[in-house]
């Protein structure tokens, strides 16, 4: 865990093994990495700085500076906003429907993502997407919490942090089942596509949260990869792919995780990385990098 230290007025994040090193701020997935370790210890970029200036000397109960938002182009309404950010709309009447219906959609949207974390560039892209496929009506019967969640879903992967359909569903009301079917249409509706997932595109995030040292996590990694360039995985997804890498390399270290916590984190079932497990176990010797320094040897590595 990430910890911090009060400063006269704001928390400082420090990583707790090298609470000297300034941390790398990766703004495109949101995170505070430590640059020694490897560990994410802030999955939350904030700026913390004024929300605006004013060189104004007048004392008025009103600051002019503050504007609130710009309107909101997505809205064919472009509902606008007062002084202090909030809509203009307090009559809901005074809206169309689809406006309304597109509003209500996008505050979703940003609530599921706050919950995980991710930055403004994803909930943008999300409502984006989400805009073209209710101007289409290419979804009918579908509801609008389900389309925002698959959008979402669509928005990660194309910016390059893929999240999973669990972790989507775990933030929104609407089943993974539902969520996957409404993935396949709006590809199909919009004529667009995804980039393929790999292992190495969770594996940062699963082995901080598992709280593993880097050393596991590059281990892991090239587990994985070992795994996927000999094709003993074939069939298997990334994810399970992944927490199996992750089980292998944590239980040959002195960090050792179980089946059920690396589940936990990565969303997959107990059975699912026994079975990914049990097709990389045989050619386990050849899967680690050269300069591992093994705790258990690969000889008495779990057979499961």
């Amino acid at each position: 865990m990430a910890s911090t230290s009060r400063g006269d007025s704001l928390p400082k994040v420090q990583c707790p093994n090298h609470p000297d090193t300034l941390l790398v701020e990766d703004y495109r997935a949101g995170d505070m990495i430590c640059p020694e370790c490897g560990l994410v210890v802030g999955d939350r970029v904030i700026d913390v700085g004024s929300e605006w200036r004013t060189f104004s000397n007048e004392k008025a109960t009103k600051d002019p500076s503050r504007v609130g938002d710009a309107q909101n182009p997505l809205l064919n309404g472009a509902a606008s906003f007062d002084e202090f950010g909030n809509s203009k709309y307090q009559n809901r009447r005074t809206m169309s429907s689809s406006d309304r219906a597109m509003l209500n959609a996008f505050k979703e949207i940003t609530t599921m993502a706050d919950r995980i974390n991710l930055p403004r560039n994803i909930i943008d892209r999300t409502n984006n997407l989400f805009k073209q496929v209710y101007e289409q009506k290419s979804l009918k019967g579908r509801s609008n919490d389900a389309i925002a969640s698959a959008c979402l879903y669509i928005a990660c992967r194309q910016e390059g942090v893929p999240r999973t359909f669990k972790e989507i569903c775990a933030v929104s009301r609407i089943s993974k089942k539902e969520i996957g079917r409404c993935f396949k249409l709006i590809l199909k509706a919009l004529e667009t596509s995804v980039d393929l997932i790999t292992t190495g595109d969770f594996m940062s995030r699963f082995c901080s949260n598992l709280g593993l040292p880097k050393q596991v996590q590059m281990a892991a990694t090239y587990i994985a990869k070992k795994a996927v360039e000999l094709d003993l995985v074939p069939g298997r997804s990334p994810i399970s792919v992944a927490a199996a890498a992750i089980y292998m390399a944590s239980q040959a270290s002195t960090e050792k995780k179980t089946q059920k916590e690396i589940g936990d984190i990565a969303g997959v079932a107990d059975v699912t990385i026994r079975q990914s497990y049990r097709l990389i176990y045989p050619r386990a010797a050849d899967l680690f990098p050269p300069d591992f320094k093994f705790d258990t040897p690969v000889d008495k590595l779990p057979q499961l």
